[in-house]
């Protein structure tokens, strides 16, 4: 089984090499591997340079980092609410700290302002989801899936509001609210980076715990889980890495819903090995929507959360058929 999982890894982590020199080398001005290795070694001309370097590159790592964290979050969320669709899309913090960055676009605020604001936000809708899904002391996972799905309505709602009311910074706020990658830059890259790193291995130090809080909280608490503080860590952990996951990439849905589905049906539910697993495969899967979303129509770009929610789409209402399904047959 070891053996078998160490193929696994090795595996995913060579397509996500490949996947990231595919995404380096594709686009408006195709750039050959070999002119790609002679600009990492100092050569290449000048124009390939700027545009591997500048451009493409940082795309690349924030894609893949990007993709990395929200999979992380989606992961631990599926286990600690117990539920296979929870996700930071479906609970509803993606959209809150949208919305806070909506308020910093509007206000002018810089980069550091923006991410400010969205994990505020987002962290106002964590506090606002949690307090409703609460009774006593304990946490009502559907209350928390439906009061999440609310809220997302409720900040899309305000968000157009305020698109329409700010015709000059509507461009700006459409790419938050549709999400992409366009806009990268290696400052993106250097402060979005180290927040989603710590906060994914912050949360992965709990993976044990939320193992065993999969087979119940009562038999966690049995064995001195605190499952209340696990929950709260995890949450604004979570939330953290999701507001500067959209402070730098917009709203990009489905992203956690998705991989750690797929990652558990190859390497399994331990968290322990499945949470690894699901950052390399939200890498790779983030990586390669954000090159279809420069490649399909180009030189136009689509906005990646397009790309992701049509995957996203179906496989929601797959899992929603297999979850009726399932009762049915109760």
């Amino acid at each position: 089984m070891k053996l078998k999982r160490g193929i696994y890894f090795v595996t995913a982590f060579l397509l996500l090499v490949f996947t990231m020199i595919l995404s380096i080398s594709a686009g408006v001005v195709k750039i050959p591997l070999q002119e790609i290795l002679n600009i990492f070694l100092g050569g290449g001309n000048e124009t390939s340079r700027t545009i591997i370097l500048n451009l493409r590159l940082p795309r690349a790592i924030e894609s893949a980092i990007v993709g990395m964290g929200l999979s992380v979050v989606g992961t631990f969320f599926q286990g600690l609410l117990r539920n296979p669709m929870a996700d930071p899309y479906v609970l509803g913090i993606s959209s809150g700290a949208a919305f806070g960055a909506t308020i910093a676009i509007i206000l002018g605020l810089g980069i550091f302002g923006l991410s400010f604001m969205a994990f505020v936000t987002s962290l106002m809708t964590v506090f606002f989801v949690y307090t409703i899904s609460r009774t006593g002391t304990r946490v009502s996972m559907t209350t928390m899936l439906l009061a999440g799905i609310a809220i997302s309505a409720f900040m899309s709602a305000i968000i157009s509001l305020m698109m329409l009311l700010n015709h000059d910074e509507f461009s700006r706020i459409v790419f938050w609210t549709m999400g992409g990658f366009s806009l990268i830059n290696w400052n993106h890259v250097a402060y979005s980076t180290p927040v989603i790193l710590i906060g994914s291995f912050v949360m992965y130090v709990f993976s044990r715990d939320v193992n065993a809080i999969l087979t119940g909280e009562e038999v966690a608490e049995h064995l001195g889980v605190n499952t209340e503080l696990v929950k709260k860590i995890i949450l604004v952990t979570g939330s953290l890495v999701t507001a500067t996951a959209v402070s730098v990439g917009g709203i990009i849905g489905f992203v956690g819903l998705i991989v750690p589905h797929i990652s558990r049906l190859i390497v399994g539910p331990d968290n322990r090995i499945l949470v690894p697993f699901s950052a390399i495969s939200g890498a790779i899967f983030l990586t390669f929507a954000d090159l279809l979303a420069r490649v399909i129509l180009k030189p136009m770009e689509i906005p990646i959360g397009i790309i992701t929610a049509a995957f996203g789409g179906p496989f929601f209402l797959y899992l929603l058929i297999k979850s009726k399904q399932k009762s049915e047959g109760m």
